[in-house]
């Protein structure tokens, strides 16, 4: 919890006191791109009947509410939370003079305390969505601001309204949203050649590729190990290295590469058909380069040793991996930009596309799901740094992602923010990773881990999660799967249960008969990914085929396969 004090003022406050319902209107889970959450000229009709809204005004009502320089303009009663509810919050803003600017929505408990809840980046003349929200940690009163970058800013809202969850009813919204965006219903038709179904015609299914992929990091005790080994390819499909492929670990001494450490584990991966995404080209902190680099002092010469480096290391990976953060944490920290100029960056993700075009090139940052009161790396100007670096010059055809590493505090995750953050990175319409997921040891570190877990799959905008764990031997303190024996820890068994639940088990799917009538019983609901699928008759001993079939949300959700049998 921060105070409102790194270049942010308060705005607006609101006493509200009453009951808050659930309700239907801004629902945190509907992420549409038919919803203009940017810009618009009038803000949409709220649709709820059962919603606290803390502006109680009609639609029709062109006074809007206006704030400024912390003073308020409208009071009411304080709002009453319960600990362990989730409430999701949302409001339309805009401004009134000056350039746009962020505007979040910060809680202050009784005691003082503050939990900001959620930005957006507000415009003059339009009404942009700030959605958020907070998981209380004790049940009390609160008051609910507005807080912006500037203080001259006139700040105007319209249907600001606050929702309630149960854990049950979120986990609920969020089991129905994985069967929405992670499935698809799929129909087989089996005919001969004159298109004649082929009755009761026996269709079995194994998954033999999953789209979405849980991985978890490996460092270089996975060289020294056998358990290690074995443990990891057992599970993951899918890693990053911690700190072998840096460029501090792969040239010590000026001149000597030594990429030994990291071929190994590469090799590892491939054998064991794991994929592998690089981490990381450079490093934006001052702190992370290696020691004979911090004394490079001339910018000249800094950009010849740093081209060489993007040279090797990518030329030498080049179609081997699935993605590079190709500069980490270029938000909240700047050595290339303040020792080569301003577009440093850009420029690094320019030629790092020219090298490889094919792999997806990252932005990378903390804080930016995990902490609210973040103020260097938020989700907008996360977003505003991919625009930045696509929009300079020979940039625009990158295909771009966005990590977002994950570092959780041991405490109660605040899911309806973390929701929010994912909307607004979402809003670019690129691939979203968790890329380095991890909380230090707490009794209730399982069950938090679960529901950060459950979160990011819920949501369409991401497309895979890599933990930074392992077991005891790895090294990993933090997130400890295993014991020294390979024992699964609480934590480990989360980790499994859902491997398994992200996975479709042949058990899941019952042999499936074809008939001559449609129904929509038939229809089976398949994970995206990729299945052998086999197709025989317990009567016709000549009929059996086989082929390959992709599940994919491009085909939208319901996909009919047919099979035409020659016989």
């Amino acid at each position: 919890m921060k105070n409102i004090n790194n270049g942010f003022f308060p705005c607006m406050l609101f006493l509200l006191m009453c009951l808050v319902y659930s309700g239907i209107a801004i629902d945190p889970f509907s992420r549409s791109h038919s919803l203009k959450t940017e810009c618009i000229m009038k803000p949409p009709r709220s649709i709820a009947e059962q919603e606290l809204t803390l502006l109680s005004r009609s639609d029709e009502d062109d006074s809007d509410q206006e704030w400024e320089n912390g003073a308020i303009r409208e009071m009411a009663q304080r709002i009453q939370l319960q600990q362990g509810i989730i409430y999701s919050f949302s409001a339309w803003v805009k401004l009134r003079g000056g350039n746009d600017k962020k505007v979040g929505v910060v809680f202050r408990s009784g005691n003082g305390r503050l939990v900001h809840g959620g930005e957006v980046r507000a415009k003059q003349g339009c009404w942009s969505l700030l959605k958020g929200g907070i998981v209380p940690n004790v049940s009390g009163p609160v008051d609910i601001f507005f807080e912006s970058e500037d203080r001259e800013a006139k700040i105007y809202a319209n249907n600001v309204l606050l929702k309630r969850f149960s854990k049950e009813e979120w986990k609920l919204k969020q089991n129905q949203l994985i069967e929405k965006i992670r499935k698809n219903k799929v129909r087989f038709e089996v005919t001969y050649k004159n298109k004649t179904t082929v009755k009761d015609a026996v269709i079995s299914l194994k998954q033999t590729k999953l789209s979405f992929l849980l991985g978890c990091a490996m460092n270089f005790r996975i060289l020294q190990s056998e358990g290690y080994r074995k443990w990891f390819a057992s599970r993951f499909a899918i890693t990053s290295f911690t700190n072998e492929m840096k460029w501090y670990t792969t040239e010590k001494v000026r001149g000597n590469e030594n990429y030994t450490a990291a071929d190994s584990m590469l090799k590892f991966a491939e054998e064991n058909g794991i994929l592998v995404r690089g981490h990381t080209v450079l490093w934006d902190d001052p702190k992370m380069q290696p020691s004979w680099v911090k004394k490079v002092k001339d910018p000249e010469e800094l950009m010849n040793v740093t081209l060489n480096r993007i040279n090797s290391v990518m030329k030498r990976y080049k179609g081997k991996l699935t993605g590079w953060d190709v500069v980490n944490e270029n938000l909240h920290w700047d050595y290339f930009e303040k020792m080569l100029g301003v577009n440093a960056s850009s420029r690094f993700y320019n030629l790092a596309y020219k090298l490889d075009p094919d792999v997806t090139l990252f932005v990378n940052e903390y804080n930016t799901i995990e902490n609210p009161g973040e103020v260097t790396a938020t989700p907008v100007k996360v977003k505003d740094k991919m625009e930045e670096i696509l929009a300079y010059q020979g940039n625009e055809n990158i295909k771009g992602a966005i990590g977002a590493q994950g570092h959780f505090s041991p405490t109660q995750p605040n899911l309806a923010y973390m929701r929010s953050a994912l909307d607004t990175l979402g809003s670019l319409g690129l691939p979203i990773w968790i890329t380095e997921l991890d909380m230090p040891k707490c009794p209730n570190q399982a069950k938090y881990m679960e529901e950060i877990l459950r979160e990011a799959y819920s949501h369409p905008a991401v497309e895979g999660i890599i933990i930074f764990a392992g077991p005891e031997v790895s090294g990993f303190d933090k997130l400890t799967l295993a014991d020294k024996d390979f024992n699964n820890t609480e934590t480990g068994d989360v980790i499994d249960k859902l491997l398994k639940e992200w996975h479709q088990k042949t058990s899941d799917i019952p042999n499936i008969f074809t008939v001559d009538h449609e129904n929509e019983e038939e229809d089976v609901s398949l994970l995206h990914g990729l299945y052998n699928v086999n197709v025989s008759h317990p009567q016709i001993k000549n009929l059996s085929t086989s082929l390959c079939l992709e599940v994919t949300k491009e085909m939208g959700q319901r996909q009919v396969v047919r099979v035409v049998i020659n016989a």
